[in-house]
């Protein structure tokens, strides 16, 4: 089931066209990575799904129907220019923007303070924003997105700045939504998190999309055919027809399949001809499959 869904959305600004015939579809209670180098369209297309700004064609769908101006109250968006009050105290600050999407000030207050015990932030309720670090003043944001538990979650970079003990701890929090049955839509540049946590993608490049689809599935879409054995062998008998040694190091030999056969076909061969103890083929990284596409 589709959650959210943008067909063919255009926006353009004076010569610059930031987004041509852009069409993703996000399922419900996934996590969906938007992916592309800076300047790409990503945030643009944050900021129509958001209603911050209007496409110039194209539109967005909501559970199957037009966007609504109330579905904003069932949405989270957490942007990638951080925009909170430094001088404000940290709890009247999160009571406040809590209270815009809705809550009671009562209900406001006692989530904000669930979160708060949970992320060790207590202590700094009644401090000003500005005596917060850095990490301290992200994580009082990531709450406040999360607080009124909507059902859309948008997190734009939502690890930067971040040191690896707090991107570790948002990541797990990000996890656990969506195992509480949220959608999440996550913009970032860092390919291990989209491996470690995204199920689907889109990649925008030059303001269109030029790669989608489940993050398996992509990766398997760009292998190619090389292939990790150890051998004690000096060296492995094969017929080149069939597969072609790139290098070696200590016991481990890169091959390259050559011939149409099937995967299985190729590597019984080798086994029935060789001394083989472990194999596996090499699968490109969402990394090198980014820097493939864009570079």
């Amino acid at each position: 089931m589709i959650f959210l869904e943008t067909k063919a959305v255009v926006k353009q600004f004076a010569s610059h066209l930031a987004l041509d015939k852009v069409s993703i579809q996000v399922p419900v209670g996934k996590i969906f990575g938007l992916l592309g180098p800076n300047g790409a369209g990503k945030t643009t297309l944050i900021r129509i799904i958001n209603r911050i700004t209007a496409p110039d064609a194209g539109e967005v769908l909501f559970n199957g129907r037009p966007f609504q101006a109330d579905d904003v109250y069932r949405i989270g968006y957490l942007p990638e220019e951080r925009g909170l009050y430094k001088k404000m105290k940290v709890g009247e600050q999160a009571v406040y923007l809590t209270r815009l999407k809705g809550l009671s000030t009562a209900e406001a207050e006692k989530r904000l303070k669930m979160w708060f015990q949970k992320f060790d932030m207590l202590p700094w309720w009644n401090r000003r924003l500005e005596e917060l670090s850095k990490g301290m003043q992200q994580k009082v944001q990531f709450v406040i997105t999360v607080v009124h538990e909507p059902d859309l979650l948008i997190f734009d970079e939502p690890f930067s700045g971040f040191d690896p003990l707090n991107a570790e701890l948002l990541k797990n929090e990000i996890l656990e939504l969506k195992n509480r049955g949220k959608t999440i839509l996550f913009s970032t540049h860092n390919m291990a998190s989209v491996e470690e946590i995204c199920d689907e993608i889109a990649l925008i490049h030059h303001s269109k999309v030029v790669l989608n689809g489940k993050v398996g599935e992509v990766r398997n879409r760009f292998k190619t055919n090389i292939f990790r054995l150890k051998s004690p062998q000096e060296n492995l008998q094969m017929d080149e027809t069939l597969g072609k040694m790139i290098d070696r190091k200590n016991d481990i030999f890169r091959i390259r399949k050559e011939a149409p056969v099937s995967t299985g076909k190729f590597l019984s061969t080798l086994i029935q001809n060789n001394e083989i103890s472990a194999f596996e083929e090499e699968i490109p990284s969402m990394n090198d499959i980014f820097i493939k596409l864009v570079s």
